[in-house]
């Protein structure tokens, strides 16, 4: 009898502890962003080598504190690839990372397959937003956009406990 009553005791404790482990992931720490001003989406020019602000409407954005990973926007922009490509750096290495469900704007996936197959580009958007991650800005041929953080080259190897690569800004006291 002692037994069924531990067995039934431990099933309870990994289902309620499942659940809370999902909840929190999927749920728990996510911000929904609004725009407060005209710059909530930038890309990096060419020639200046600065953010800009690019034309958008239809933003939505979530974020999280736990993690400066989990920033996530559609947008969409009546700019033309052609023009973005003559004004803003290309990003070589975009990863879009996955996003809630519930954010069903943002699919990693597909946004990849698009930057795949070039029916969309990926930008810089800013550089080291915060130490070691980059912003980047996936544009469709449509004007539908993507924005989401990844780890930049610098963070890669300063995230790992090693010094950082030549040419990376210099780590913030907090880091070092």
């Amino acid at each position: 009898m002692n037994g069924k009553v531990i067995g039934i005791v431990l099933i309870a404790t990994g289902v309620i502890g499942g659940a809370g482990v999902y909840y929190l992931q999927e749920y728990g720490f996510y911000e929904t962003i609004v725009a407060t001003s005209n710059d909530m989406v930038q890309m990096t020019s060419v020639t200046t080598g600065a953010p800009e602000t690019i034309l958008y409407e239809n933003f939505q954005a979530i974020d999280a504190t736990s993690s400066p990973i989990r920033y996530r926007a559609c947008f969409t922009t009546p700019q033309s690839l052609a023009m973005m490509t003559e004004t803003y750096e290309l990003y070589d290495t975009a990863e879009p990372l996955n996003a809630p469900g519930w954010f069903d704007c943002f699919d990693a996936g597909a946004i990849a397959q698009a930057i795949d197959d070039g029916e969309a580009l990926a930008f810089l958007g800013t550089a080291n937003v915060t130490y070691g991650i980059d912003r980047i800005v996936a544009v469709h041929q449509d004007g539908r956009g993507f924005v989401w953080h990844q780890i930049n080259a610098c963070g890669e190897e300063v995230f790992d406990g090693n010094a950082p690569p030549e040419g990376c800004p210099p780590l913030p006291e907090r880091t070092e």
